[in-house]
């Protein structure tokens, strides 16, 4: 099939790739976000897809808007017949969800209905779930709520990060992307409407989001660390002077401690969680900014956290 494909971070590559080596498609175009400001200067910088896309020698298309009137026309030109996404980042409108004789087909990181939205990994590790995995599913104009081709599954480590995850995730979803779009292909796969029961939502995870509550139990503590990284990155303030917490580890629990309230000892940092006798939070890697990273962080007094 004749593929365009969409993306924009460096969570797609894996799926781009995969669908370049194809010996059953041919990817004639790119669709990614424009050109961004990044780094201290600011300059603008191309997307990791479409860096990857000029690599290949593949048209590269930076629409605005994906409801641009001159972005519509060149794709209706292509005339594509079918249009792989991963990660694009942008709503898709009908007007370009009608040109792709099998329409656009997105590989979505959760197992659908669970976790719609545009942070389905970080959510599945604020929630606590021990496992999820990968869907494909043919985009309509609902959000994620269109039937399902293929789904995988993949096991949520007690250690994981949101990149971690998202890093296994990308790279075998990758191959249930190609074996999709072999699928739809030849005529052997047939999507299937997602379940009513059992939808949840995965919004896009903020800062405010990503600020540690010291008076939480501490699994909860965990699973913020855990799901804010590496973006937004959790944090708390130490003097007025805020802090990014890269990792906590369990401590032995300690009684005498009100609930975040924090004791620091010559070999154990701890704050006291809320959970009535369960473990509390150690400040495993923290780092300031501007400054090298430090392990386990000294907290002289409860007061000066916040």
């Amino acid at each position: 099939m004749r593929l365009v494909f969409a993306g924009t971070p460096e969570v797609a590559v894996p799926a781009l790739d995969a669908l370049i080596a194809s010996d059953r498609h041919e990817v004639v175009a790119v669709v990614t976000r424009p050109d961004a400001p990044a780094g201290r200067g600011r300059r603008l910088v191309a997307s990791p897809v479409a860096e990857r896309a000029e690599e290949a020698g593949i048209e590269v298309l930076k629409p605005a808007r994906p409801r641009d009137e001159d972005f519509l026309a060149r794709l209706r030109e292509i005339a594509p017949d079918c249009c792989p996404v991963v990660a694009y980042g942008a709503l898709l409108p009908k007007a370009a969800l009608e040109i792709p004789t099998h329409g656009w087909v997105n590989l979505h990181f959760s197992l659908l209905p669970a976790w719609r939205g545009a942070a389905p990994v970080q959510h599945a590790i604020l929630a606590g779930d021990e496992m999820t995995g990968a869907s494909t599913f043919q985009i309509e104009e609902g959000l994620d709520s269109g039937p399902v081709y293929g789904v995988l599954t993949e096991n949520i480590r007690p250690t994981d990060t949101s990149g971690d995850l998202l890093t296994r995730l990308a790279f075998a979803g990758s191959g249930l992307l190609a074996a999709t779009m072999d699928g739809i292909e030849d005529g052997t796969l047939k999507a299937v409407p997602q379940p009513a029961e059992g939808v949840s939502l995965a919004p896009k995870i903020n800062v405010e989001d990503a600020r540690i509550d010291w008076a939480a139990p501490a699994l909860r503590v965990d699973r913020v660390v855990r799901g804010c990284a590496p973006a937004p990155g959790a944090w708390t303030t130490f003097r007025g002077e805020r802090l990014k917490v890269m990792s906590v580890a369990q401590t032995p629990d300690r009684a005498d401690l009100a609930p975040g309230e924090i004791a620091a000892a010559k070999k154990e940092r701890c704050i006291r969680d809320s959970g009535g006798g369960a473990a509390g939070a150690g400040l495993g890697r923290a780092r300031r900014p501007g400054r090298r990273r430090l392990d386990f962080f000294v907290i002289p007094a409860p007061e000066h956290l916040s």
